[in-house]
């Protein structure tokens, strides 16, 4: 069974992310505790790389300052963990799959930008509980991500991001796969310039709170990863 590392700040953020491919590969969990050790080993023996929720992704990655009004959660440590990785995967076609905070990550290696602080995408604190907000975002049919699902079209979706990204912050390099459609916020990332590289604003690993049909992003992406472990050994 191939090995998938999973990036995640600490280990009780990356639980869902471990249950959503339980059985179906062997899982590594990283966190910043291996920010010194290099990608490579980290990497080398795995067939691909899942990028988690998690803080915000420092504005200085994308030569911007910080907002002081923009409620920033940051993790230097994650940043440079994660960008290295990144890097790594890119750098060997290794799949990708990058979820909320990764997918802002990914667009952000490919050279794009972020807005630091967007209203009506977070999750609301009720009764002491964060509660993911829903709304209804477009998957253009064409795209990898709706022929992962099986199809296109609209999708009522979760979302507990305060940070994203529209045309004008993509990286030019990535493919915008889905947008939000209250206001246009980029949706779904995906990368031509490589075999397998996908990424969601939404979270699927919260699978009570998304259509059926993102069970299968999950599928594609671990027989994407067994199917490179299997192909760098032969």
């Amino acid at each position: 069974m191939a090995i998938l590392a999973i990036v995640s700040n600490n280990e009780r953020n990356a639980q869902q992310y471990v249950q959503a491919v339980a059985g179906q590969v062997q899982t590594r969990l990283v966190t910043p505790q291996d920010m010194f050790a290099p990608p490579e080993a980290l990497l080398s023996d795995a067939g691909g790389l899942l990028l988690t929720g998690g803080p915000d992704v420092d504005p200085v990655k994308y030569n911007e300052s910080r907002d002081s009004e923009a409620g920033l959660e940051l993790a230097e440590a994650l940043d440079t963990l994660e960008f290295g990785l990144l890097r790594y995967a890119l750098e060997h076609d290794m799949p990708v799959l990058a979820i909320c905070r990764g997918m802002q990550l990914l667009n952000v290696a490919f050279g794009g930008k972020l807005i630091q602080d967007i209203p009506g995408h977070k999750a609301e604190l009720k009764e002491g509980h964060w509660e993911s907000v829903h709304h209804s975002i477009y998957i253009s049919p064409g795209s990898k991500l709706a022929a992962i699902l099986g199809m296109g079209g609209f999708f009522r979706v979760n979302s507990r991001h305060h940070q994203g990204l529209r045309e004008a912050q993509k990286s030019p390099r990535l493919l915008a796969s889905a947008y939000s459609m209250d206001d246009a916020i980029i949706e779904g990332l995906e990368s031509p310039e490589h075999s397998w590289v996908v990424g969601v604003q939404c979270h699927p690993e919260r699978k009570d709170e998304v259509p059926k049909a993102f069970a299968n992003l999950f599928l594609a992406f671990t027989e994407r990863v067994e199917g490179y472990k299997r192909a760098t050994i032969s």
